[in-house]
């Protein structure tokens, strides 16, 4: 995406102008709010209540269609606040306290997208004022009409605007594709599990008529913890090494992330033999966000656990598959029954004399394996949809930044 002519600096106040139209007689009634995360939208949809009062509107500023917003506010999505669009396709009115601007002579979606960049941050730190609220950014009006904005020509601009409309077309599609298979997995696991001390599911694999039988959790698996953490201190934590420690933080998407991992020297995994992680070994987590669940495999190194985590194994009684085991333990299930039988304050914990109650429904071995493998595929494509979401943001991170320096 080549172009002859070179780009020119334009300051924002040459390709727009700044909005002072209020909102006499409260000929408007919507308030608006302009969110880093979500954009333009009516103030209740964001903050699901009304900040404003509408008797007090006719002091707001008017937002027609494609005005842009500024609004000092910080926060992680936006380290020296947000200027978003509007694109809800109707005039609503915004609190004083933002900067509205109306541009012209610019393509719009150009301006949008250089807005979804960080380029123009280092302008607004170096001239930001000092002393400001730690909860929103200062600058003055007269400075900040003063941003240099990128100006190619006319033509490029509009260029620029559909190749990330399409990118944006391209990831919203995949969104939905994702957003579908989950909401699929969810009526799974309604169909396919007994629901409400029912005997059997809704919906089965064919040729399969059993009844399924009710268990408790110990009567099919063990269950492990470490004992405080006294035993295993952080300053005894490796970077790399032949002994590997895993934590609930190593948890993602039921898998672990090796990546994360620590390690820990030979003699303090040898002194841990009931709490030894193997393939097959299913965790959950005990302290803070209760009942993450992962399952371990392809191991190729003796592994340890640290504390917050159970260490769950099925027994060898023949009654549970592990992968179906798993898939039970990940499901919503485990989480209701843990917020509910959860002890503590601020900091919720699971107790093992309450995790070994935990009902878990049994059909057969050859129906625990067709489950397990169904469920695996279906997270399997999940997993793979996600990734592929994930690589496509980050491809249009890359090019806002490097389309637009």
């Amino acid at each position: 995406m080549c172009t002859k002519y070179a780009w020119e600096l334009r300051k924002l106040e040459e390709i727009s102008d700044k909005v002072t139209e209020k909102n006499n007689n409260s000929e408007f009634i919507e308030t608006l709010t302009n969110s880093a995360e979500f954009g333009i939208i009516n103030q209740r949809d964001f903050f699901d209540k009304d900040i404003s009062n509408e008797k007090n509107l006719n002091g707001y500023y008017i937002v027609r269609d494609d005005d842009f917003v500024y609004n000092p506010r910080i926060s992680n999505y936006a380290p020296v606040g947000p200027i978003k669009r509007n694109k809800l396709g109707r005039t609503g009115v915004i609190s004083p306290l933002y900067y509205v601007f109306r541009p012209h002579d610019i393509d719009k979606k150009f301006l949008e997208y250089y807005f979804d960049t960080t380029v123009w941050h280092k302008f607004m730190k170096i001239n930001g004022d000092s002393g400001a609220r730690a909860d929103r950014f200062a600058i003055k009006d007269s400075i900040f009409k003063t941003m240099p904005i990128p100006y190619p020509s006319i033509e490029e601009q509009r260029k620029i605007g559909k190749f990330f409309d399409d990118l944006n077309d391209t990831i919203a599609l995949h969104q939905r594709k994702l957003d579908k298979l989950k909401r699929l997995k969810q009526g799974y696991l309604q169909r396919l599990f007994p629901q409400n001390g029912e005997k059997v599911p809704r919906l089965r694999f064919t040729n399969f008529i059993d009844e399924w039988k009710q268990h408790k959790l110990s009567e099919i698996a063990t269950m492990n913890a470490r004992i405080g953490w006294q035993n295993l201190r952080t300053s005894e934590f490796l970077d790399s090494g032949d002994y590997m420690l895993i934590t609930g933080t190593d948890f993602k998407d039921g898998k672990i992330d090796y990546s994360s991992i620590h390690y820990v020297e030979k003699e303090r995994y040898d002194q841990d033999k009931k709490i030894q992680i193997k393939n097959d070994s299913i965790l959950i987590t005990k302290d803070g966000t209760l009942g993450k669940v992962a399952y371990i495999e392809g191991l190729n190194m003796p592994a340890t656990l640290n504390a917050g985590v159970f260490n769950v194994r099925v027994k060898e009684n023949d009654l549970a598959v592990s992968q179906y085991l798993f898939h039970y333990l990940k499901a919503p299930f485990l989480l209701k029954y843990a917020a509910e039988q959860s002890t503590g304050g601020t900091i919720k914990h699971l107790n093992q004399n309450v995790l070994v109650d935990f009902p878990i429904p049994l059909p057969i071995k050859q129906e625990q394996h067709k489950l397990g493998q169904f469920f695996k595929q279906l997270d399997d494509t999940i997993t793979l949809h996600q990734s592929k979401l994930a690589k496509l943001k980050s491809i249009k991170q890359a090019f806002l930044q490097k389309m637009f320096i």
